[in-house]
Parts: structure tokens; C-alpha cells; sequence
């Protein structure tokens, strides 16, 4: 670490101040980045690749991309003010010690990054800065609440429910607002001689990162990481979130899904912290206030809510994202098999909602909720009885917006392995009905399996039930050019109903045990992207009579 900054290591005031990104990886709303330019001559803003950070243990091609693009983001932003982002390799304990040496470090930031799996990291770190003498300070931002205060509320339990979840963290008062922009004008902010050579940020080729497949360099969907592209996707999603309270419609996103229209999510920058979930809210809260001159209701927000409330879940369970030696989860008896998983995962099952949903998943790294939750009921509990570790592993890899905790209790709740009170399996998502409500032109399907992209709409969702003639006319057989079924779904679905209802008889009699479990079916319904249709003949709202359920009239 030969550093112009060394060289001039005895010109360095006592104060000098290293603000660690791990998560949080943007300048605004960043506390723990202005209190390390609180009372401070000297900035280094550091990132270490430590195997793990960011998630990049499971990471893929389009995720490594948007971190990396995220990282970039934030070097051009320091940039114009004269600094640089520092970019290491190694364990951070080593790293940092190192760097405490070398630049005469008096306090080290941290956003604090509240699931179990960094605990073990951030104690060392914690603990080499008491040997060393270095102020750690670690602030609040990556969440609207504190987890640990919520628990402590909560008896020292986390809230089995999400309404409970709601009630506890509304007793602690509002989540803070955002904090002012940094101040770089009266720091120095050092730049290493060669910084881009020594100290920059990666390459995908140098972190020795490949696409899988051509579709994943020739995205429809382009997804660019970093602080920049979040706050302009922000502006445009307050925008739709004002004219949908115009229409006295919340969640926008949810009422009306559009498979195929401009990216709108802000997840991915939520899971890397290129955006604060804390200006996420407060627009979303301020923006209601002005136009309604009163509160938005808890929907309004509710996404971001079930965000903290799988936060708070998975704050001291190590086990969260296993089945084994996890309190919450259910233990099922699912089956292995590799290559059912594997069509599963190429999108080759021969149902075309579900392998479209797939196809997007692996080349753009994003899928709308509503097609998350139709994968991974097909996987699990609807067709395949496969566990969803095996689907969770999957997402961890491709998703861009997959962390620890929300990827893992989504995947349980969809699953039945938690929240098992309501949601008692007696129906699953159909891979027909449930793609027709959600795409009735077809246009997604056509989209990312244009080997269908000729087959007539009445048969588009089943193309299997299509003549010879038919199929030929559109150029794919099934069987041939298109994979036929890999399960018979009518079948599949009555079998795994049964195998569920049984494990229900078998839990009541564990009183032992607490499962998490939604309030009500409207709360079940709000979770699945099931709200009620425009057609008010044919209403839907995660009942018995809902036709994306519905396993007997399904095929």
C-alpha cells in the first residue's frame, strides 16, 4: 500500500477518519458517513471484497455487474469532489489494521448491517478497533428501524406476525427522516499515486466473472447500478405513486402489474443501498400528505414494511435461510432432484408462464414479484415438492435484489414453511390461470420465449392442447421445439395438497413450536399480488373462488 498519502503521513492531522461501505453504497442519507466527516481533516472512503460482502459469495453475472456499476458510481462521485474510492481485497480485519497503520486512522464508519450472517465480521472489526484505539461508530440507515429495539419492545422476541410487526415498530414513533448531504469542501480527501491500478474498482474479468449466456450482454431490461440511477428512478416512482393516490390507489406497482412496461422497482438499489429505504418512505409518505392533507395509511408503505418486518425476523436466527435447526420453519419432507431442478431453472419446464418468468430471471437478474411468487410455488408446494433451499439458492444467484433475509422469507411464506395458520395450501398457483391473469395478451410470454412468439393466444398458455396443424403453423412443436409438460398439474397439484393437509394434522399436535403466520386472508392476498380484479363480475382476493388458485378447473 504505497500511497502518496503515506508519504505525507506526518503532514496528516490527528484526525483522520475512514468510512467503510459494505452496504449503504451511496452519499446521501448516509449517517455514519457524516459522522465521519464530523470533527475530521482526513477522508478515506473504503470498500474491501472479502468473498462475502454485498452478497457476492452467491452472486452472478448481473448482480456482480450492478455492484460493480454501483461501485463506479460512487468513485465518479468522489471524484468531482477531488477524492477517490479505495478498493481492497482480503479479509477486513487485515485490511484494516493495515490501513490504521498506514494512514493514521482515528475513527472508523459503518452503516450498520443488521442480519446474522455479518455479526461475526463486524464483532472483529469492532474488536480490532478497541486494540487499536480507533473510534467505531456504527448508525442506523439500512433500515427505517432499529431490529434490535424492535425485539427488545417485543419482549425480547421477534413479532411472529407482520400486523404485530406493524404495531410494535409504530410504538417506538415514526422512522427518522433523512439526514443532509455530505460536506467534502473542508476535508482533504487523499488520491494514491496509480489509484486506478491500485486501488479501483474492478473489472467483472478481474473478479474473474462470466456471463452464462449471450442474453445476459443483450438485456431488454437493462438494470444500471449505483446512487445516480436510483435517484432518478426514485423521481419517476414518486411520480406514479402521486398519480395513483389521485386515484386513491396505493401500491401501484401491485394494482395494476406490468410484466412488460419500464422497469419501475427500486429493490435492487434498496438491497445495495444506492437508494435510502428512509427517502423512499418519507417521498412516499410526503407525497400523500400533499395531495391528501392527511397521513398515508400503513398500505401506502407496505412493501417496505414487510421489507423490515423479514428484517427483524431473521435478526438472531443464523438458520433463517435453511429448513434444518430453524424455529420458524416448518420441516417438510420435500424431495431431491437435481434434474427436474435443473429444467426448473433453464426454463424448460413446458409451462410457458412459468418459463418465461425463468428466462427473464437468468438474463436480466429482476422478475416482478407476482412472477416470483409463481415460480416458487411451482417448485415447492404446487408441482415439483422440491425444497425452496433450492429455489432460494437460485434467486440468491440471479436476482439482483436478492439479500440474506427478504429472499429467504419470501421463499418460506410461498412455500408454507412459515405463516402456516391462513395460508394452509389448500389451493395453489395454477401455471395456466394464474399467467393468464397476469399477461392476458401474451406479450411477456412472446417476449422471452419467442420460440412461442407464432402461436395463436388460445393456445399460448398451453400449447400442448394445440393440433398438429396448429403447432406447425406456428412454427414449434411441443416436444420438439418446445419441451411438453413436465408434470401433469391437475395431478401434481391434488397430490402435494394432500401431502400439506396431512403435515397440517401433524402440526396440531406440536404446541412446542410457533410458526409465523399472516392475520388474515386479506393480508394473505396483499402478499400475493392478488387484489381484486377490474372485472367486478369476477372478483378475486386470495379465496376459494379465486381462478389463479383455482387446482380444479386449472388444466
Amino acid at each position: 500500500m504505497n500511497t502518496t498519502a503515506s508519504k505525507r503521513k506526518c503532514e496528516i492531522s490527528a484526525q483522520t477518519s475512514i468510512h467503510w461501505f459494505r452496504h449503504g453504497q451511496r452519499l446521501h442519507d448516509n449517517p455514519a458517513l457524516l459522522d465521519a466527516l464530523d470533527g475530521c481533516d482526513t477522508l478515506y472512503p473504503v470498500f474491501i471484497f472479502d468473498g462475502q460482502v454485498a452478497g457476492t459469495d452467491t452472486a452472478g453475472y448481473n448482480r456482480w455487474r450492478f455492484l460493480l456499476e454501483s461501485l463506479e458510481d460512487l468513485d465518479r462521485q468522489f471524484q468531482k469532489h477531488g477524492g477517490r474510492l479505495y478498493v481492497f481485497k482480503g479479509d477486513p480485519v487485515v485490511v484494516l489494521k493495515n490501513l490504521f497503520k498506514e494512514w493514521g486512522v482515528t475513527k472508523l464508519t459503518i452503516e450498520q448491517d443488521p442480519e446474522p450472517i455479518w455479526q461475526d465480521r463486524d464483532c472483529r472489526v469492532k474488536s480490532l478497533c478497541e486494540d487499536e484505539g480507533v473510534t467505531c461508530v456504527e448508525k442506523i440507515s439500512h433500515t427505517l428501524w432499529n431490529p434490535h429495539v424492535i425485539i427488545k419492545l417485543n419482549g425480547g422476541l421477534p413479532p411472529v406476525t407482520y400486523m404485530l410487526f406493524n404495531q410494535v415498530a409504530r410504538s417506538t414513533g415514526k422512522p427518522d427522516r433523512p439526514v443532509g448531504d455530505p460536506d467534502f469542501t473542508k476535508v482533504k480527501l487523499p488520491v494514491s499515486d496509480n489509484h486506478s491500478e491500485q486501488f479501483g474498482v474492478p473489472s467483472l474479468a478481474d473478479m474473474g466473472v462470466k456471463p452464462e449466456c449471450k442474453e445476459q450482454d443483450d438485456r431488454i431490461n437493462k438494470w444500471m447500478g449505483g446512487e445516480t440511477k436510483a435517484l432518478e428512478l426514485l423521481e419517476s416512482r414518486l411520480k406514479l405513486e402521486a398519480e395513483a393516490f389521485e386515484k386513491n390507489i396505493f401500491l401501484p406497482n401491485q394494482h395494476q402489474v406490468d410484466l412488460i412496461g419500464s422497469p419501475m422497482s427500486l429493490s435492487a438499489y434498496l438491497r445495495f443501498g444506492c437508494v435510502s429505504v428512509r427517502k423512499f418512505y418519507w417521498g412516499i409518505q410526503d407525497t400523500y400528505v400533499k395531495l391528501k392533507g392527511k397521513d398515508a395509511p400503513l398500505s401506502a408503505t407496505a412493501q417496505l414494511m414487510w421489507r423490515e418486518y423479514f428484517y427483524t425476523m431473521s435478526l438472531n436466527n443464523i438458520n433463517y435461510n435453511k429448513v434444518e435447526n430453524n424455529p420458524i420453519c416448518l420441516k417438510i419432507n420435500w424431495i431431491k432432484d437435481d434434474k427436474k431442478l435443473e429444467r426448473w431453472l433453464q426454463g424448460e419446464t413446458g409451462f410457458p408462464w412459468i418459463d418465461a418468468i425463468m428466462k427473464q430471471l437468468r438474463a436480466e437478474g429482476w422478475v416482478h414479484q407476482a412472477a416470483r411468487h409463481a415460480v416458487a410455488c411451482f417448485l415447492t408446494r404446487g408441482d415439483l415438492w422440491l425444497s425452496w433451499e433450492d429455489g432460494l439458492k437460485v434467486f440468491y444467484k440471479y436476482l439482483l435484489d436478492a439479500d440474506w433475509s427478504v429472499c429467504a422469507g419470501n421463499w418460506m411464506w410461498v412455500a408454507s414453511s412459515a405463516f402456516e395458520d391462513v395460508l394452509q395450501c389448500p389451493k395453489c398457483f395454477c401455471p395456466v390461470r394464474y399467467g393468464i391473469r397476469m399477461d392476458p395478451k401474451g406479450a411477456y410470454i412472446r417476449r422471452y420465449l419467442p420460440v412461442l412468439k407464432e402461436m395463436p393466444l388460445r393456445y399460448l398458455f398451453q400449447p400442448w392442447k394445440a393440433p398438429l396443424e396448429v403447432q406447425e403453423a406456428a412454427g414449434c412443436i411441443v416436444g420438439k421445439d418446445y419441451p411438453s409438460p413436465m408434470v401433469d398439474h391437475m395431478l401434481a397439484a391434488k397430490v402435494n395438497r394432500k401431502k400439506m393437509m396431512d403435515i397440517k394434522e401433524i402440526m396440531k399436535t406440536d404446541t412446542g413450536k410457533q410458526y409465523c403466520a399472516p392475520v388474515n386472508q386479506t393480508e394473505v392476498g396483499q402478499f400475493a399480488f392478488l387484489q381484486e380484479l377490474t372485472d367486478p363480475s369476477n372478483t378475486c382476493l386470495s379465496d376459494v373462488t379465486c381462478q389463479a388458485l383455482n387446482v380444479q378447473e386449472c388444466m
